[in-house]
This record gives C-alpha cells, structure tokens and sequence, in this order.
C-alpha cells in the first residue's frame, strides 16, 4: 500500500481530541487538517481501543513520527530497542517521517525536559554520529528540529544556526524547523529571529528543510518565554511564519497543543490560519512564474 503524501496544516495527535476527531470523521471533517503527528513512544505498545482508534485514522491521513526521547545528544548508548520498535510502528502505519528533537533528555535515566547540547566541533561529531546511525536502523534519514532553551551551554564554539548546519552537514540529515522555538529563544537569549532564517537560507540547502512547527507558549516575564504549547499561538510567531515561508519555502506544518487542550473548533482557526499562509505563498510564487 502506497504512503500517503504528507502536505499542508496538520495537527498533533491527541487522545483529549480522539471522541471530536471520530464524530468528524462521519458529519464532516476539517478540511484544513490534512496530516496528523504522533509521538511513537505514546503509541506504539498500546493494543485495544486506542490501538484500533489509531489506525481508524492512519488508513486515512498521512501521520508523521515527532520522537521525545532517542537524546540524540546524550552520553549514554542510543537506544537502538525504541528505535527497531519506531521501524515497525512506521512501517505499520505507512509512515514516512521520523523526527526528532536535536537536545538531550537522558544520562542513565531520563531527564524530563530537552536539554541543550554544547554547540562544539566534539558535539557535532557526536550527534552526527548518533543520528547515522539512527538512520542505519530505520535505513531512511530523520529530520531534527531545533529545541527551544533557558540556559546557554557553558561552553560554545559557535551560534545556533552554524551548529544546526554542521550537525546538517555531517550526520546527512534533515531539518524539521519550529517557527516557536526560534521564536522563544530570540526573547531568552535576545536575538533577531529573521536573521537566524535568513542565515539558514543561506547555510541549509533548501531540501534538507521538511517540516514545520507552530505552537502557543507561556510569557513568564518579559525576557522569558517557556515554551508550553499550552496556549494559542501569538501575532509574532504568525508573522515569523509567514516570513519562514517566504525565505525557506512552504513546508508542512504542524499545530501542536499539548496542554489546556480545548474542544477541537477552538484548535481549528489556528489550523486553517496555517494553511491560508501557505495558499498565499503558493498563489504568491504561481504569479511570479
């Protein structure tokens, strides 16, 4: 059976949502929603109501994997059991997108939270390092994403985005940008956001790019933002996507709302927002054509 084309807005997959998205499926589903992502490590043991729930909705849309705990930058040994079990759960379900985050959560125990890796010339050998072999073992390349921070790594050889490209470079891998989190560490660490796009138009070629994040957070204080995806997504985050859009290109992108889940018409503005941005840009280069 073919995979499914991932393309468009899309949604994270949440079990709050599940009695919404399964009435929808018989009176008439959102038509802005046109992929959903999951974390395998929430999915792939379950069996019964939610195992069969799952695949109600993986035989009908396209579905990616966005990863919480390989610790692709971690000092301990990658965990290569979840990573043969995310193999069988993509092949499973048809899907054709593994990402994830480029931090750590682990050292003998998890940790709980994504923790920076030190932007070095040694961490990007070890990232890189771990992430091909990751991709041995699901024998496709994974995309990272960029983790949003509230410490800087005591030591630092070099910026984000230069990090990024060298791990990019050296592992062959591919980037999953989320708009917010670039976002969120401009206010923490007090940087401009579209200078950090504009340096990775520059640096990145344009097909490592894949994918996209959007998301809400949480304004502790003016200069610091934590990144909660409990809340809706603000004016600036939009517009740093609409300019994502136009330097980068349009990529599928996904709302995530992990916490304060509201009922699904309130998540579905915010969707369709997502998608009316890249309907623009697509008219935008059709006319310049």
């Amino acid at each position: 059976m073919k995979t499914p084309r991932l393309s468009g807005a899309g949604l994270g997959f949440r079990r709050d949502l599940l009695p919404e998205l399964k009435a929808a499926l018989n009176t008439g589903f959102p038509e802005s929603i046109e992929f959903f992502e999951l974390a395998p490590e929430n999915w792939i043991d379950l069996g019964g109501r939610y195992a069969r729930d799952l695949r109600l909705f993986t035989e009908r849309f396209p579905f990616v994997c966005h990863g919480l705990s390989l610790s692709l930058g971690g000092p301990t040994p990658l965990d290569e059991v979840l990573l043969r079990k995310i193999k069988a759960f993509m092949a499973e379900h048809r899907i054709s997108l593994y990402t994830e985050h480029l931090s750590y959560c682990s050292d003998h125990g998890h940790l709980y939270d994504l923790m920076p890796i030190p932007p070095t010339e040694a961490a990007v050998k070890h990232v890189a390092a771990r992430i091909r072999r990751a991709q041995d073992i699901l024998e496709q390349k994974i995309a990272i994403e960029n983790a949003s921070y509230y410490v800087a790594a005591p030591i630092a050889e070099m910026d984000e985005p230069t990090f990024i490209q060298a791990v990019l470079a050296e592992a062959d891998c591919l980037l999953h940008l989320d708009v917010n989190n670039i976002y969120v560490n401009s206010v923490n660490f007090n940087f401009d956001p579209v200078d950090y796009l504009r340096r990775l138009q520059a640096d990145v070629p344009a097909e490592r790019i894949v994918y996209m994040h959007m998301a809400g957070h949480h304004r502790q204080a003016p200069d610091l933002i934590i990144d909660t995806h409990g809340a809706e997504v603000i004016d600036p985050v939009w517009q740093l996507l609409d300019t994502a859009y136009g330097l980068l290109g349009v990529h599928p992108t996904c709302l995530e709302r992990d916490f304060n889940i509201p009922p699904l018409q309130e998540l579905m503005p915010e969707v369709a927002r997502i998608a009316r941005i890249q309907s623009n840009h697509r008219q935008s280069i059709a006319r310049a054509a």
